[in-house]
């Protein structure tokens, strides 16, 4: 091994807001403290449950993904398994996302606030 995931930042306007959703979907706890980062409005983590850190980092002039469209790709996306497909949709829309492609075939494509992609798929 080479080297061990500290965390996964996603670039965005507005990185207190974008915690909170993600926190609304994955449970954990914003800005715990940790001395690995200086957290505050331009820089915001998420430590989840499952010990997986999301760290929020302000970009002026912020420009989101535009799922699919090729000249402003997604770069990355996130994967989340979920027991009840239709519950799940249900809550990431009440929490801020939006719906980007329904697909009958037991996974959806969604953008959190920030415009970043995410699959909800069954398991």
């Amino acid at each position: 091994m080479i080297a061990a995931l500290q965390c996964i930042v996603l670039d965005c306007p507005d990185p207190p807001s974008l915690a909170a959703f993600y926190r609304a979907i994955l449970g954990g706890e914003v800005n715990r403290p940790d001395r690995r980062w200086a957290a505050g409005a331009d820089f915001t983590t998420l430590h989840t449950a499952t010990g997986l850190v999301l760290a929020f980092q302000r970009v002026e002039d912020y420009h989101a993904p535009e799922w699919p469209n090729p000249s402003r790709p997604q770069q990355f996306h996130l994967d989340f398994d979920v027991d009840d497909l239709d519950r799940a949709e249900q809550e990431v829309l009440e929490a801020g996302a939006n719906l980007l492609d329904d697909n009958a075939s037991g996974w959806r494509v969604y953008a959190d606030p920030a415009g970043h992609p995410f699959c909800l798929l069954q398991h």
